[in-house]
């Protein structure tokens, strides 16, 4: 299982993140998503844990806790849904705009 973690500072590095997981128990991987276009950490990230036990006790601990100027939002991460290959977006940009 892995663990969400929201409302990161932009400046947290995995390094920063792998310590704080650290006093719960045995971290094995740290994921910080980066927005593709300018490669900026996207204010979130993923911790997985050696053991379901350490994972509920920081989520336990972490949970609305401030680190870094900003409050944590710490829960189980929900497993990604397939979106889809065609992206969103307007397909019939006449019929959009009202033109029929």
């Amino acid at each position: 299982m892995s663990i969400y973690v929201g409302n990161l500072s932009y400046d947290v590095t995995e390094a920063d993140l792998t310590s704080i997981f650290a006093e719960y128990g045995s971290v094995k991987r740290v994921q910080l998503p980066t927005d593709r276009e300018t490669g900026r950490m996207r204010g979130f990230g993923f911790v997985e844990m050696s053991a379901e036990s350490e994972e509920s006790a920081a989520i336990d601990a972490l949970d609305g806790a401030e680190w870094m100027g900003r409050d944590l939002k710490v829960n189980k991460a929900k497993p990604r849904e397939d979106r889809g290959g065609a992206g969103g977006g307007r397909r019939n940009n006449n019929f959009s705009r009202g033109r029929y």
